[in-house]
């Protein structure tokens, strides 16, 4: 099973700028190394430190080619076989659990999505990458269901809570605390908010 991660730093812009880049960083390490204990990972990225991050831990490395979310996992799908998820680097409370439960409908055939409060997506189970359509920003859960539904596709939405709730702000940070990854919460713990 493929997971494809995009990561942009500077995307965590309702974050302080001070903490932005790090916790961005720790958050991106967090979902990677929950995402190869479930198969392979590849992460879409152009910026250098999480390239670092990524490759160390074991990722393979896609170059963003800097079109927007949608054009990076199209760009990190090339070429993929077999069950894909889709996860946005910033669920620092992902556990290989909820992957397991995100490719539980694409195992059948469906689209898996993780909604977040907002509308957008946090998440996606593929049955096969060439489903995939670059339906990203605001409202796009709606419009990767209806994408869904013209492709003949059931979609099964999941209410898993680690993928749901996502870091955007300082109060997000906050309320997850220790209950974050590793990184993401010594983080934390480090800048005593």
């Amino acid at each position: 099973m493929l997971t494809v991660i995009p990561f942009r730093a500077e995307g965590k812009s309702r974050l302080p700028e001070d903490l932005r880049r790090e916790v961005a960083l720790a958050m991106l390490g967090d979902v990677v190394e929950v995402a190869l204990a479930v198969g392979e990972v590849r992460v879409v990225t152009d910026d250098p430190a999480g390239r670092l991050v990524a490759g160390e831990l074991g990722a393979r490395l896609v170059d963003d080619p800097g079109s927007g979310q949608g054009d990076a996992i199209a760009t990190g799908l090339d070429g993929a076989s077999g069950i894909c998820l889709v996860v946005n680097a910033d669920l620092p409370r992902v556990r290989a659990s909820d992957l397991n439960a995100l490719a539980v409908p694409a195992l059948l055939g469906r689209l898996g999505i993780v909604e977040a409060h907002d509308g957008t997506t946090n998440a996606l189970g593929l049955p096969r990458a060439e489903i995939f359509a670059p339906l990203y920003g605001p409202g796009s859960a709606a419009r990767f269901r209806d994408h869904a539904a013209a492709l003949g596709i059931d979609v099964e939405a999941l209410a898993l809570g680690n993928l749901v709730d996502d870091v955007d702000t300082l109060s997000d940070l906050v309320r997850f605390g220790t209950r974050a990854g590793a990184r993401t919460a010594e983080l934390v713990d480090a800048i005593a908010l």
